[in-house]
């Protein structure tokens, strides 16, 4: 696989206000730069200049997101009648109201789709202090065939590692209202910019100028308390320590390893996978 120039970590963030510092979104590069947009519109806005300065300078570039890609087998499937994770990103994107000021209806979206199915669930967690109907604030029991976990979170429970699962949109952890959010601001972004970006592992991560794919920023644990112990927000020090990793795993060509997963390509179709799941001693191996 053709080597990337450059590498972007995104930590994105679900917030109902704009919001500044630590749990907010942070983004990162390798060529150093650290910015910590206060909304959604303004990383977009970053994001967008990230990619044309990629095409200007012909700089091939990786950007990595820190939420889910796709769902577990069986949501995409009965939300849009196709078991394609990039349908459900248009599905989310048709619903989904997200304005400068960073108020979201993503729970209303969740709601939605918890009425696809028998029960109660399977998304959970509503923060706000008024009820949303069909939205519980505790867990509830999955409806029938749907999984707690992505495979791909199932095989990242390694080394002390415990990926959430996309159900749940509050709480320590959380990475539900995120993935519901950037699945979203994912379908907008590929749309401006066809064919020059390919979302991996949906699309080859060889042939386009600029790839996004996801990935686990609690992977490299080591040098983000080295980078936090600095005096960086930790959620700045996992951005650039998952960028700067990464671009040492390409460099010594152990990143193409992270590109094939031990995994059925229906499943990744529906699914997604996350860069390094499953390989975290290899990513970790990046600061040895």
């Amino acid at each position: 696989m053709q080597p990337f120039e450059e590498i972007v970590a995104v930590d994105w963030s679900a917030s109902g206000t704009p919001k500044t510092g630590p749990d907010s979104i942070w983004i990162a590069a390798t060529d150093g730069e650290i910015s910590n947009p206060a909304t959604r519109y303004a990383a977009g806005q970053t994001l967008r200049a990230r990619v044309e300065r990629a095409f200007a300078k012909n700089l091939r570039t990786l950007i990595l997101f820190d939420f889910a890609l796709g769902a577990p087998a069986g949501l995409a499937k009965r939300a849009t009648g196709s078991a394609s994770a990039p349908a459900l990103w248009e599905w989310l994107a048709r619903r989904h109201e997200d304005d400068a000021r960073n108020r979201t209806n993503y729970r209303l979206l969740a709601a939605e789709l918890n009425g696809l199915f028998d029960g109660d669930g399977p998304f959970w967690g509503n923060g706000q202090k008024a009820d949303i109907p069909g939205l519980p604030r505790r867990k509830p029991r999955l409806p029938h065939g749907i999984s707690a976990h992505r495979q791909a979170e199932i095989v990242g429970h390694e080394l002390g590692l415990a990926p959430k699962p996309i159900w749940q949109l509050a709480g320590a952890g959380a990475v539900g209202a995120q993935s519901l959010t950037g699945m979203a601001m994912i379908a907008v972004l590929c749309r401006e910019h066809v064919p020059h970006i390919a979302v991996w592992p949906f699309e080859p991560a060889d042939k386009t100028p600029v790839v996004i794919a996801e990935t686990y920023l609690s992977l490299l644990p080591g040098e983000t308390s080295r980078r936090a112990g600095r005096g960086m927000v930790k959620d700045a020090a996992q951005a650039s320590s998952i960028a700067d990793g990464f671009l040492r795993l390409d460099r010594r060509g152990d990143l193409p390893r992270l590109f094939h997963p031990d995994a059925p390509p229906q499943l990744l179709a529906e699914e997604g996978w996350y860069l390094g799941a499953g390989q975290a001693a290899l990513v970790q191996s990046a600061f040895d």
